[in-house]
């Protein structure tokens, strides 16, 4: 499944893993499909590392979003540079609708068992990294007690099904 994401800084398309992945593909899918994106912020830049959105409005406003689903993070998808995670709390089953985009390979944030349970890949940036990459180079700031906020917003205008 392709989908695309327009933003307030380009375009760029992602291909869902649904077969390593299912729950959290499914998952993914039916937000976009919900329109749940649309007008969603990137909330949290850090060069070098990750691009993350899907939770705030503009204005670091948080969404409602629906149940956590399970953590496939043992699916043995790697978070290397252009993949799409689940983001979570510290607590391995939390992941709703945030989401990021690795900037570079981040090993440390692999399944690596109990200890280290990770994060779950579940698609990857086809077309378009030029437009992660510009994301990841905006001036951020601290907004509403969170940090590397973007100081103008990144908004994703729509998500939809590639036709």
């Amino acid at each position: 499944m392709s989908l695309v994401f327009e933003t307030t800084l380009g375009n760029f398309e992602v291909e869902l893993h649904e077969k390593e992945a299912p729950i959290s593909a499914k998952n993914f899918q039916e937000y976009v499909d919900d329109g749940f994106f649309d007008g969603l912020i990137f909330h949290r830049v850090i060069p070098g590392f990750m691009i993350q959105g899907g939770g705030f409005e503009p204005g670091m406003k948080q969404k409602k979003v629906k149940a956590p689903i399970k953590n496939e993070a043992a699916n043995g998808l790697k978070n290397a540079r252009g993949t799409l995670a689940m983001a979570r709390t510290s607590e391995i089953n939390s992941a709703t609708a945030q989401f990021f985009v690795n900037l570079v390979d981040n090993e440390f944030l692999d399944h690596a068992g109990p200890a280290n349970y990770g994060y779950a890949v579940f698609g990857k940036v086809t077309s378009g990294m030029d437009v992660i990459d510009k994301i990841a180079k905006v001036a951020t700031t601290t907004r509403s007690g969170h940090q590397n906020v973007p100081a103008a917003d990144v908004i994703i205008t729509k998500a939809s099904r590639k036709e």
